[in-house]
Parts: structure tokens; sequence; C-alpha cells
């Protein structure tokens, strides 16, 4: 599927919204993932489970900042999971396997989120932070290739 039809079929799903870019809150969220990656590193030895989570939302808020920067926002209903898919068809195959491993992120942290026999380990967390940074890093760069005239200064 074409990113243009992607755009389309989730307007049309009411899994988006249209909005003015705002690079102030672009800026914002890049900064916040920034960090969430310092807080998540702090904590990994002290709580993996919260290393883990809080490298999540890293990666989470770098791609909202993207979907911004682009004119939308995810509407109410699955949020998270629209932010993933939609980004990931964005990037597209490039980015597949980064893609699939923040969609699992997103499940197991739903999971540690409301199950309670649902556990992180320390290697897991370590792994989920490398990624994020990664990520974050990849994204920062992107949004600041792609959309110059914003200026963002993050």
């Amino acid at each position: 599927m074409t990113w243009e039809n992607l755009i389309v079929e989730y307007l049309a799903q009411g899994l988006l919204k249209k909005q003015r870019p705002n690079p102030k809150a672009v800026v914002k969220l890049v900064k916040r993932a920034r960090k969430d990656l310092k807080t998540a590193q702090a904590n990994l030895e002290i709580d993996a489970e919260v290393a883990y989570t809080i490298a999540y939302l890293a990666m989470l808020r770098v791609r909202r900042a993207l979907l911004l920067v682009k004119g939308f926002r995810p509407a109410d209903r699955y949020q998270h999971k629209t932010v993933v898919e939609f980004i990931s068809g964005y990037l597209g195959n490039d980015f597949k396997s980064i893609a699939t491993y923040f969609d699992r992120m997103r499940r197991k942290r739903n999971r540690f989120t409301y199950e309670v026999d649902t556990s992180i380990s320390i290697t897991e967390a370590r792994n989920a932070l490398r990624v994020a940074t990664e990520f974050v890093d990849l994204l920062e760069k992107r949004i600041k290739m792609e959309h110059p005239q914003a200026q963002l200064e993050f």
C-alpha cells in the first residue's frame, strides 16, 4: 500500500485526524523522548520493567513527533497501534525489522501493564533501550532532513 493510500485509509477509518503541523510540539516530543532514554538508562539496574516501558515511550513519542510534523495526529481509538502501523507504513520496508520489534514491545508493555504474571528481563530491557536510542536518533535526523523549513532545534 502506498503512503497516500495509507493516509486515505486511516483518515476514513477515523484512526487519524488532520491538523496543522506543529513544530513546537514536535520539538517537545523529541526532547521528551531524549529524556525518556536517559530515564530508562538510569533505571535499568533498578527496575528492568520500568526501563523497558520508558524505552518504549521514547520510541512512541518520536513516532508521534513524525506524525505531527506530517500534519496528522492519532484519533482517540487505538492510538498506540495507529502510531506504530502508520509510521511503519510511512518508513517502508527499510525499517520493517525495527517496526516489528517496536510492535512486539507495544504488546509486551501492554501485557506487563495489565497482567500480573508478565516480567521483563534485564536483557530485554537493555535491548529495548539500545533499539530505542537508535530509533530516536534515526527519526530525529529524518524529521530534520525532511522538514528543514521548520528549523527544529532538539
